[in-house]
């Protein structure tokens, strides 16, 4: 079972912030509702709270800080759209919850747009400069640098994708006009926040010593050499200003102006690792429209983000693979239930190494992929009794290929927001700056992604090149995995997605496996124990009901750790009278609609 911690804000702290803030300040925090790569996982569990079930009528947000949710919520009550929220829920989740995501960063989105009753996906994925090469992460002696000497500084940021997304969906499918979609940010900023427990403790873990590396980013996350503190109040008028300018010109600023100029001298001029990139490459970067990848999955149709994500075709593989396991039959308390899982996550995973990067660079073998008979023959793989011997090989699909594996694990610097509104669109996106705290470098108020380490720092190995090596212009493989599932009706009914590194391929489809194998609510989906394989270890969520199933798991031949798990689902059911929400305990987010 969960431990649970409630938060609690020391009256001294409050006591703080009334006697240094706005009025103006106080009421908007009263108004907008409290807060109540291996190995290293740089944002951990900082606590479990139980999450209200919140049931509304008509429109839904579900978001990893409840001042981005109510501020979503507000935004659906003026009439706006999913995507309207979305761009106020990211640019408020940029000020309050910095470590996971912002304009400094990359996301995808999937879109269920009701009026035309489709779908569509949107790459706002990081980009390497054209001035990045094959050798940029290799030593002199052409070994590949360790992975956390290279995360700090410029040269692991790529260009940010995350505004040009906002943008370009709002013009497509936003009904409020643009400029008020940063009101609310832009008050926060001005008037200040109260820090979060998540937040404050997150400055005392990896992502934290690599802030105080720059000067910047010092100042603003350590004032006066301590780390920001549960119930502090944080302003940013330098995210305003920003602010300001992106309502002004919808980010013409950051991608061909002054804000770009700043962006490329602090990422050239960074003390640590300066970095390649050029006005020219801000300036050439574009939001590409993807082919959503959908798969079905006991009746369901299951639609998730195709390459240059990993997510939806890992996902839809591991589904496809257990299609052929009678997992209702067996239940979320056989033991069974979690090998076949884990062994499904075994082949999908060597899959996802070998074949999936930037499909603009290399020929994926997509449609072979996910063919019935090509999984079908993954799954006569798996022993019920014996666990596969680890790493698993990548199957023989129709294509030849001649590649070598790649087996880098991006780290949960992520978000995740669903949404729905009163119209009967819906809106999945998974939003990220990479590990927590990205690179480490501010500018303008945001923090600067460190996307480009999700690249395979090897270009090739036994004679054989790696899909996921540098390239100029390249888009670096990603785990992000929004979803959205249609039911037998072929109606919109589940919108979910969750941070997580490359775990969030597991976290997805064993919720998934959970809706509708086990038929939980939402909520109750959310809060079971994780578990993840990605053919290697199996991680077990500590202090959760799947810890009972670790020596079953070991006696089948895995190697196991029981170990923190922070993930971050958000769900919402959608029926024909009702929204019901699912959020995740492990993060401070929230439900908010009506």
């Amino acid at each position: 079972m969960f431990r649970f911690e409630f938060i609690h804000i020391p009256p001294v702290r409050l006591k703080r912030f009334f006697s240094g803030c706005s009025v103006a300040a106080v009421m908007l925090f009263f108004s907008t509702g409290s807060i109540a790569q291996n190995e290293i996982q740089p944002e951990n569990t900082v606590e479990i709270n139980t999450k209200a079930v919140i049931r509304t009528e008509r429109e839904m947000v579900v978001a990893a800080h409840p001042l981005a949710a109510e501020a979503g919520a507000d935004i659906l009550k003026k009439g706006g759209t999913a995507i309207d929220a979305m761009v106020v829920v990211q640019m408020v989740l940029n000020l309050v919850e910095p470590q996971s995501s912002g304009i400094g960063g990359g996301a995808f989105l999937l879109f269920h747009d009701a009026q035309s009753n489709s779908l569509i996906s949107l790459d706002g994925r990081e980009v390497a400069p054209v001035a990045a090469d094959e050798s940029m992460f290799l030593n002199p002696d052409g070994q590949p640098n360790r992975w956390f000497e290279m995360v700090p500084g410029g040269l692991s940021v790529g260009v940010p994708g995350t505004l040009a997304l906002m943008d370009d969906a709002h013009a497509r499918y936003g009904k409020l006009p643009w400029k008020t979609l940063f009101e609310y940010a832009i008050k926060l900023s001005k008037n200040g926040f109260f820090v979060s427990r998540r937040l404050a403790k997150s400055l005392k873990g990896y992502g934290g010593q690599r802030l105080q590396q720059f000067a910047t980013a010092a100042d603003y996350f350590f004032p006066n050499g301590e780390p920001l503190a549960i119930g502090d109040v944080l302003t940013n008028p330098k995210f305003a200003e920003t602010l300001t300018a992106i309502q002004r010109d919808r980010g013409k600023t950051f991608y061909n102006g002054s804000i770009a100029e700043k962006i490329v001298s602090t990422v050239k001029d960074s003390p640590v690792n300066p970095g390649l990139l050029e006005r020219v490459d801000l300036e050439a970067y574009r939001i590409i429209e993807r082919p959503p990848i959908c798969t079905q999955y006991r009746d369901h149709s299951v639609c998730g983000m195709g390459p240059p994500s990993s997510g939806g075709v890992t996902v839809a593989q591991i589904l496809g693979i257990l299609e052929a396991f009678n997992l209702k039959m067996l239940g979320p308390n056989d033991p069974l239930t979690w090998h076949l899982f884990i062994e499904a996550g075994k082949l999908a995973f060597a899959d996802r190494n070998l074949f999936l990067a930037d499909p603009d660079f290399i020929d994926i073998p997509v449609e072979a992929l996910l063919s019935n008979d090509y999984l079908r023959s993954r799954a006569n793989l798996i022993d019920l009794n014996t666990a596969l011997e680890v790493p698993v090989a990548a199957g023989k699909t129709l294509e030849v290929v001649n590649l070598f594996p790649d087996t880098r694990d991006e780290l949960p610097g992520t978000s995740h927001v669903s949404i729905v509104d009163r119209y009967g669109n819906a809106a999945s996106l998974t939003t990220t700056i990479e590990s927590g705290f990205g690179s480490g470098l501010l500018t303008s108020g945001f923090l600067l992604n460190n996307e480009l380490t999700d690249f395979s720092f090897r270009p090739q190995k036994q004679g054989k090149l790696i899909a996921n090596r540098v390239e100029p212009r390249k888009r670096p493989r990603s785990s992000m995995a929004p979803t959205i599932v249609y039911g037998p009706d072929g109606l919109v009914k589940y919108v979910l997605g969750s941070p997580g590194g490359s775990r969030i391929i597991n976290y997805v489809a064993q919720t998934i496996i959970a809706l509708i194998d086990f038929e939980m609510s939402p909520q109750d989906a959310v809060n079971q124990g994780r578990l993840s394989s990605r053919n290697g270890i199996v991680d077990i969520e500590i202090s959760t009901d799947l810890t009972q199933f670790e020596s079953v798991l070991r006696n089948k031949g895995n190697q196991v750790k029981v170990r923190d798990l922070n993930s971050g689902i958000h769900v919402i059911k959608v029926s024909s009278d009702q929204l019901l929400s699912g959020v995740d305990p492990r993060r401070e987010g929230m439900a908010a609609g009506r």
